[in-house]
């Protein structure tokens, strides 16, 4: 559900997971109470689900349409629903674009194709973008991929893309402040409607303190009422408090987003929720693979760094 304020789009989405059982079919009932987990907590506004957290490019086509189905029908009346697309092909992109809106998404978050990597420009991506929101009618919001990845967009790019009709928002994941703040500029000159939303796990606070119009991030899965304090926190200018909450996030967010292989950063956080005994089964799907029982240990110590597990507990 949209809201009709004047900033509708603005606030914390939490990038919501995908469990499975262990016959590899995703667990609707343990689903279904993820996304009910987050409607009572204050500051969040929304989901996004079928992202890179939620495994979007390994499930099937069904399989998204129904992740979307099952948040819409849990919190769509309170939170707004995003739903994510990536696909190589333009029209396979329409569709599930398309498939997210009828399933009941509120807004389309496009992610850029992973060839990309190796070559886009700005006619691919407007091309691609224009298309996806004819398809589906709904709000599109963008995906700024890493500064050091070939998938990021550049300043003339980015430009183009946020004034194409529809775009409400970015997913900025420069994973870098300054390059963060760069194309904050770059929006706010070319479409200052655009909400700008900083969504680098590992870099939360500096963002922040730049300025943002909120976040959609995966970290917010294991700690949703700290991000959404230390956004609080900076909008009141209470540095001290958000020093406070950048001291229990970060350690867990590095712990997460910057041990290599980054591409592992869903299997840790599924690996926190089992941790945390919220669910029986983290693995995710293959080809990305269980995690050794040093890293586990690792996690572990982050969430008693964290204050989410009692250290006589762990």
């Amino acid at each position: 559900m949209i809201p009709s304020h004047e900033h509708p789009f603005h606030g914390i989405y939490v990038a919501t997971l995908t469990p499975f059982r262990a016959d590899g079919t995703i667990d609707e009932p343990l689903l279904a109470t993820h996304f009910r987990s987050f409607v009572g907590i204050p500051g969040i506004v929304g989901v996004l689900c079928n992202g890179h957290a939620g495994e979007n490019f390994l499930l099937s086509r069904e399989e998204r349409r129904r992740v979307t189905e099952i948040a819409a029908e849990m919190i769509g009346h309170r939170h707004i629903i995003v739903s994510g697309v990536v696909a190589e092909a333009t029209e396979e992109a329409a569709r599930d674009a398309q498939d997210a809106a009828e399933a009941g998404a509120d807004v389309v978050l496009v992610f850029p194709p992973f060839s990309w990597s190796l070559s886009q420009d700005t006619q691919m991506a407007v091309t691609h973008h224009r298309r996806i929101g004819e398809a589906c009618g709904r709000p599109l919001m963008l995906y700024q991929a890493g500064a050091s990845s070939a998938m990021a967009y550049g300043p003339e790019v980015l430009e183009a893309l946020v004034q194409l009709p529809g775009v409400v928002g970015i997913k900025e994941g420069s994973w870098e402040s300054n390059r963060y703040d760069q194309n904050r500029r770059l929006v706010q000159k070319a479409a200052p409607h655009v909400a700008m939303m900083a969504s680098g796990d590992e870099h939360m606070l500096s963002c922040f303190v730049v300025g943002s119009d909120g976040s959609l991030v995966s970290l917010a899965v294991l700690m949703p009422r700290e991000i959404v304090a230390l956004d609080t926190a900076v909008r009141a200018g209470d540095l001290a408090g958000a020093r406070a909450l950048h001291a229990r996030i970060q350690p867990l967010a590095n712990a997460i987003y910057g041990r290599a292989p980054t591409g592992l950063a869903t299997a840790r956080l599924k690996a926190c929720m089992a941790l945390l005994g919220l669910w029986d089964n983290p693995l995710p799907r293959p080809p990305i693979t269980a995690l050794p029982e040093a890293e586990i240990a690792a996690l572990r110590t982050a969430l008693i760094e964290a204050g989410l597990i009692a250290e006589g507990k762990a």
